[in-house]
């Protein structure tokens, strides 16, 4: 398994993390089995969030590390927090929130809910899961203050934040933010489209994001690549999928090249790239997760990379 420096520490984590958001779905036996199938193949970082099947996820979660054999110290464990749920329409796996909470009481409140969940005493990472615009940043930095003073959490981060609101709120921390998680993969190259199209008036020129990954690259924040194989939002998965045969026939082109699978060229594409991103896997299908996690073990060339942007519908100026 290919291993990088998580943000600017010396902490090695795998390239390829499981992240446990449908493990709501599972029993905790069959979940077990799932941490024991990732960490036999060399994955040692577990995603969560505290709304992931409303909680239930983590509890899952909890159990089944205890069933499995494992030990904590096997899996740096990271999770998210800041939404609050809507009650009235979440249900299970489907969940919906109804306002972000920034808050130093529903922060600490979010953490101690979630260690209780998952069995742990700390968590190793905690990120704020979406931007909020009512975001007191000394509630935020008092919050992050008494979660690491308290052994709690021992880094932290965001998901989803631009580059402004990663520096507006990295400027009153004394905690290094290591951490942003952002949709990435082969049909969701927004934050590198527009780059390519620097200087256009093009769709493709569109920001919408901030030079997020240069600004990540600059200050050294690991950028953690979620729905690695999914098309606009949760609108689906582009593997297998009639609706993009271009990008499909490339994809299995390289994948009998390098003995591997179209979910495992779709994983490589990402580690391609030199900002050392870390790829989560959200299958909970021990084989869908074997077979995406062998692209940690492929090299793409230049020529390749680029052949499977222009598959996927990409071009350049």
């Amino acid at each position: 398994m290919k291993l990088l420096n998580l943000g600017d520490t010396s902490i090695k984590v795998s390239a390829v993390a499981l992240g446990i958001m449908r493990m709501v779905r599972l029993n905790p036996t069959d979940a077990a089995n799932i941490l024991a199938t990732v960490h036999a193949q060399g994955v040692n970082f577990i995603d969560s969030a505290d709304i992931y099947g409303n909680g239930q996820s983590e509890t899952t979660f909890g159990t089944a590390l205890k069933q499995s054999g494992l030990s904590r110290d096997d899996f740096f464990i990271q999770s998210k927090g800041g939404i609050v749920l809507d009650p009235q329409r979440s249900r299970g796996e489907l969940v919906f929130g109804q306002r972000y909470d920034f808050s130093k009481q529903h922060l600490i409140a979010t953490v101690d809910g979630i260690l209780k969940r998952m069995q742990l005493d700390y968590l190793d990472s905690f990120l704020l899961h979406r931007p909020d615009p009512l975001m007191d940043l000394d509630e935020v930095a008092a919050a992050f203050d008494e979660l690491q003073t308290a052994g709690k959490v021992r880094h932290f981060g965001v998901s989803n934040f631009n580059p402004m609101q990663v520096a507006m709120l990295q400027a009153n921390l004394d905690q290094k933010l290591i951490i942003n998680q952002l949709q990435f993969g082969v049909m969701h190259t927004g934050p590198i489209q527009f780059g390519l199209h620097t200087n256009m008036q093009d769709t493709a020129s569109l920001n919408h994001d901030g030079e997020i990954i240069e600004y990540s690259r600059l200050h050294h924040m690991t950028i953690q690549a979620w729905s690695p194989y999914q098309y606009g939002m949760f609108a689906g998965t582009f593997i297998d999928n009639p609706k993009f045969p271009a990008l499909n026939a490339k994809l299995q082109a390289l994948a009998d090249h390098y003995g591997v699978t179209k979910n495992a060229i779709a994983t490589a594409w990402i580690l391609r790239h030199p900002a050392k991103m870390q790829v989560i896997l959200g299958s909970m299908n021990p084989q869908h997760l074997t077979e995406s996690i062998a692209g940690a073990d492929v090299t793409l060339t230049k020529q390749e990379w680029y052949d499977v942007y222009f598959a996927a519908g990409n071009d350049l100026p």
